[in-house]
């Protein structure tokens, strides 16, 4: 794409693979048909590898189920700490900004073996987390993927419009606004840091985490003071 609505260029043409509650003022984009639809390529291979590796005692079943569980007890919290402390400490933030891990570190969080870009919105640009080709997500810091990131039309639109994809969340950028959409792979993922709203300066770190959802940390939507 091109003008103020490109894609990040970070990850291009890297292989794909696999990883609060849910805002409810927020309007999903449409949603795919629910139809059974025969598995993608990807996930044919994921499967195959993840057999071979049990056959092979890399790990067993139970341990495949066991981390498998933990993973869906994940939520946006630990997102939510890390945006909080940089709206806080400007140290802090440029040191996420610039070395996600090790900034998440000096928390007590380990972010796992995957790389992930913070992207910071500014009021001159704004940015928006994708997965074409599947729903690679930063999991670590935001729990499981909502079925509308997985969705065909998301994955697809998200790159094409994404300002009428930013609409249907009910946010709205200006015109001049430079609109950056980056594209997750297995190699790379990236997690929005909003601004911080207006308002909000007698608030303390943990309310300033409250303010923060799953889905500004993806980027379709902005914190609200209330």
């Amino acid at each position: 794409m091109s003008g103020h609505e490109s894609p990040g260029g970070h990850d291009h043409g890297h292989p794909h693979g696999h990883g609060h509650g849910e805002d409810p003022t927020h309007r999903h984009p449409p949603q795919p048909d629910l139809e059974d639809t025969p598995l993608a390529r990807h996930q044919l291979m994921q499967m195959a590898v993840t057999s071979l590796l049990i056959e092979k005692g890399v790990f067993s079943a139970g341990e495949m189920r066991a981390q498998i569980e933990h993973m869906d007890t994940l939520g946006p919290a630990r997102g939510a700490e890390l945006v909080a402390r940089a709206w806080v400490d400007d140290g802090f933030r440029e040191r996420l900004v610039a070395d996600s891990k090790s900034a998440a570190a000096e928390l007590g969080m380990d972010l796992g073996p995957i790389p992930i870009l913070v992207m910071e919105n500014t009021p001159e640009t704004h940015h928006l987390v994708v997965c074409t080709l599947c729903s690679c997500y930063p999991r670590f810091l935001l729990g499981l993927p909502p079925d509308w990131y997985k969705s065909r039309s998301y994955r697809s639109r998200a790159v094409r419009e994404p300002r009428a994809v930013l609409a249907e969340f009910g946010t709205e950028i200006a015109p001049d606004t430079d609109l950056r959409v980056h594209d997750s792979t297995a190699d790379m993922r990236y997690l929005v840091l909003p601004m911080r709203p207006a308002g909000t300066d007698g608030m303390s770190e943990a309310e300033l985490a409250k303010l923060v959802t799953r889905d500004t940390l993806i980027g379709v939507t902005m914190p609200r003071a209330g």
